[in-house]
């Protein structure tokens, strides 16, 4: 396992394809490395090393400017990594719109009105096709997107396996079967990480990415008023917390008012969310159950990740690139879209 005494929150702005390019900005030596493990075989992190080396240079200073403008679109664009790979694999299907085709996964119920950071993602397309056309597909700009939104927040750097192409089809019934929603139990989050593949490790560490962004009080307002069917909130929310979102999101309408995942650094990713639940105040079901759901292996991760940044960051790193991998399309089993709303022959 890789060395993780990299400095944390660093904004890597050179690309990182090359061997020895990389830029380190102030309090950086060149003898840090990247947390988790190496390249996972199909995908390569020096895939654009002879056709688009500068590719990471493209990606990072759109996202400085977006993520200046609206902290919470980092967020949004790591959540989009999710919303894709949990679906058919990391193939770029949910960027996909609705023609008489295709079935867009944007109209699933999990990320209807939901889920957001596409015009992000068509500036970077937009850009890379600009110095390197028919070349980065969609599903590593989504990706690189992912990556770049982390490590801006303040979180982890990781050597990013690449080489994923797009898909040429888009699955609502399986966006709709596929993607945990904010009031699952336990039992079922285990159940949705098993089907791709991924484990409890997997679970808790990804579940950290709640550190930064928001979410809408139609997601959690169960668990203020009705959590189990008997117009009470659900017990595991701590009084305090419960009282400033109910002020926030009343028993009737407000369904769109926003609260942060993480209200103590809603913008730096970082293991204060781990904190939060320990003291019942995770937003979403989703989240408190991690520590109430009486599964000790799993509570004892929230623990260790409450109490220990690095190896939060470590086990994040790990399990991010193992989602990444979630049957990628390689070769000719694909496309490199030019316009990642739209399969090539639809343009």
């Amino acid at each position: 396992m890789a060395s993780i005494n990299i400095v944390l929150g660093a904004i890597f702005i050179a690309s990182f394809y090359l061997s020895g390019s990389l830029a380190f900005p102030p309090g950086h030596h060149e003898g840090a490395h990247p947390i988790g493990n190496g390249p996972i075989s199909g995908l390569s992190t020096d895939y654009y090393k002879f056709t688009c080396p500068q590719a990471d240079e493209i990606v990072v200073p759109i996202l400085k400017k977006a993520i200046a403008k609206e902290p919470r679109i980092a967020a949004s664009l790591l959540r989009l990594l999710f919303h894709d790979c949990f679906v058919q694999g990391c193939d770029a299907s949910v960027l996909l719109d609705d023609t008489e085709e295709v079935v867009s996964e944007k109209n699933a119920i999990p990320n209807k009105n939901s889920i957001r950071g596409f015009e992000v993602i068509d500036e970077i397309k937009a850009a890379l096709e600009e110095a390197c056309p028919n070349t980065v597909s969609c599903a590593d700009t989504i990706a690189l997107a992912a990556r770049g939104s982390t490590v801006l927040s303040g979180g982890p750097y990781w050597e990013l396996p690449l080489g994923r192409r797009d898909s040429k089809t888009a699955n609502m019934k399986l966006a709709n079967k596929n993607l945990p929603p904010p009031n699952a139990t336990l039992h079922r989050l285990i159940k949705f990480f098993q089907r791709q593949g991924l484990d409890k490790v997997d679970l808790v560490a990804l579940s950290g990415s709640h550190t930064i962004g928001k979410a809408r009080c139609v997601s959690f307002k169960q668990r203020l008023y009705n959590q189990h069917r008997d117009n009470r909130p659900e017990n595991t929310l701590e009084k305090s917390f419960y009282h400033t979102l109910a002020l926030a999101c009343p028993r009737t309408g407000g369904d769109d008012n926003i609260r942060s995942l993480d209200f103590v650094s809603p913008s730096q990713f970082d293991n204060s969310y781990y904190k939060l639940i320990l003291e019942g105040k995770g937003l979403l079901n989703s989240d408190e159950v991690l520590w109430t759901g009486k599964d000790p292996e799993i509570a004892g991760l929230v623990k260790s990740y409450a109490e220990n940044k690095p190896l939060f960051f470590e086990h994040y790193v790990n399990s991010i690139i193992k989602m990444g991998n979630i049957n990628p399309l390689m070769g000719y089993n694909g496309e490199i879209r030019k316009n990642c709303h739209r399969v090539n022959q639809e343009i």
